[in-house]
């Protein structure tokens, strides 16, 4: 089976000429089905870029990148949308909920552009609600919860799709220690079901929660390591 992510010799490159900047200069990275994987950086790093590549949020100045067997570093931006529709769950450090929506409203949103039908929509949103611990807190909306109940919203709205891939950026940054501990043990479960979690951090402590290490600095990596 091919690796679920093939990264190779990609460079980002901006103001290209005299004055570039190489935010990402010349990575090549395979990352495998059901691994849970820290990429590590100071700001500045390159860690970002890698972020937005990895979620297809950007393309590469030149590289491929193969996600799930499908070249995506070409493809346009309608492309890219329907890719990170179907292959990504995005769990933000601002949790990014919709204030006027209630837990369920905020996890059906994405399965809204997906077409699923309300009935289904609704099951795949309390399903992944109560996954999370909050099948008791459905009709609450954002100001109603605290920074963890709202970040394991998030994370319900990333998984409801069953998507391969979970891309959180610094998922415990607005959060007590406590509830940073929470979110990052959901996580690991969700490895541990067969998830691929891809953990964006500049914090080591939360980055050793994580199977393999990444350690990015001047867009480069320059430690990659399994933490089993």
């Amino acid at each position: 089976m091919p690796a679920l992510i093939d990264i190779r010799n990609v460079y980002k490159i901006y103001n290209p000429g005299e004055n570039e900047v190489r935010a990402l200069d010349g990575i090549s990275l395979t990352m495998e089905y059901g691994d849970f994987i820290a990429i590590v950086g100071h700001s500045g790093s390159g860690k970002s870029t890698l972020m937005n590549m990895l979620g297809c949020l950007d393309v590469p100045t030149s590289g491929e990148y193969f996600l799930d067997g499908q070249d995506v570093s070409k493809m346009s931006d309608d492309q890219l949308s329907d890719i990170r529709n179907n292959k990504i769950g995005f769990v933000f450090q601002g949790f990014n909920l919709i204030p006027s929506l209630s837990a369920v409203g905020n996890v059906e949103l994405p399965l809204i552009y997906r077409g699923i039908g309300k009935a289904e929509r609704k099951k795949l949103a309390v399903d992944a609600l109560t996954r999370v611990g909050l099948g008791h807190r459905l009709d609450h909306k954002p100001n109603q919860m605290s920074g963890g109940q709202q970040q394991r919203v998030a994370i319900a709205r990333a998984i409801a799709a069953k998507p391969p891939v979970i891309l959180a950026d610094e998922p415990t940054g607005n959060l007590d220690s406590h509830s940073g501990t929470e979110v990052m043990g959901i996580l690991g479960e969700l490895q541990a079901e067969g998830h691929t979690i891809i953990l964006i951090t500049h914090d080591d402590e939360i980055a050793q929660t994580a199977r393999r290490i990444i350690r990015i600095s001047d867009g480069q990596v320059v430690e990659d390591f399994r933490n089993d």
